[in-house]
C-alpha cells in the first residue's frame, strides 16, 4: 500500500518489552538445534560482545520500500556515533543470498554489521511481524525502544543520544 509505514510479514504476536533483557541472536531449528545468526562472511554474531554499547538492532529486508527509505538514515546515524560507542547492527530477512544483501550493502556504502537470517529463527526470536523493527538497547543489554516501522532522523537521533554516556567536552 502506498504510504504504508511499515510492510507486515506476519500475524502481529506479543512482542518483546521495554525492560526485557534483548535474546541473544540465537533461534531454534526444527529440529531443536541453536541457529546462530551469521554475518555476511557466516562469522558469528553475538550480542554478548556488544555489552557495554548502545546497540540498535535493525530487521529489514532489501526489498522492503520503506527500509529503503530509512537506509540513508541509519549509514548516517552509524557515521555520527559509532566513535561514542552506537554498534548498529541490521539483520535481514527474507532475502535470496548473503550476495544479494552484501551488494545492497555495498550500494549503499553501509559500514555497519549486517546479520543474515538465512531461516528466520532471529526474526521469529525476537517475535519481529513487520518489517523494519527497531530494538534500541542500552549498555546492559536491555531493551529501551521498540519501533516498529520506520525511523525519521530526529527521533533516533535523540533516542540514541539519551542512552549514550554524554559527548566529552571538546578540549580548547
Amino acid at each position: 500500500a502506498p504510504g504504508a509505514s511499515f510492510v507486515p510479514v506476519g500475524d502481529p504476536v506479543e512482542g518483546l518489552r521495554v525492560g526485557d533483557v534483548a535474546p541473544e541472536f540465537v533461534g531454534i531449528t526444527p529440529s531443536g538445534a541453536p541457529a546462530q545468526l551469521t554475518d555476511l562472511d557466516g562469522n558469528q554474531i553475538r550480542l554478548a560482545d556488544y555489552r557495554g554499547k548502545v546497540v540498535w538492532i535493525n530487521f529489514w529486508a532489501s526489498w522492503c520500500p520503506p527500509c529503503q527509505q530509512e537506509t540513508p538514515i541509519l549509514r548516517e546515524l552509524d557515521e555520527r556515533y559509532r566513535e561514542r560507542g552506537l554498534e548498529i547492527i541490521g539483520i535481514s530477512v527474507q532475502e535470496t543470498s548473503p550476495d544479494d544483501v552484501r551488494a545492497y550493502a555495498e550500494r549503499y556504502d553501509l559500514a555497519y554489521t549486517i546479520g543474515f537470517d538465512a531461516s528466520g529463527h532471529v526474526f521469529r526470536e525476537y517475535k519481529v511481524y513487520a518489517l523494519p523493527t527497531q530494538f534500541f538497547i542500552d549498555t546492559n543489554g536491555v531493551i529501551s525502544t521498540v519501533i516498529n516501522g520506520p525511523v525519521e532522523m530526529d527521533g533516533a537521533s535523540a533516542l540514541i543520544e539519551s542512552l549514550l554516556p554524554a559527548a566529552a567536552a571538546d578540549s580548547p
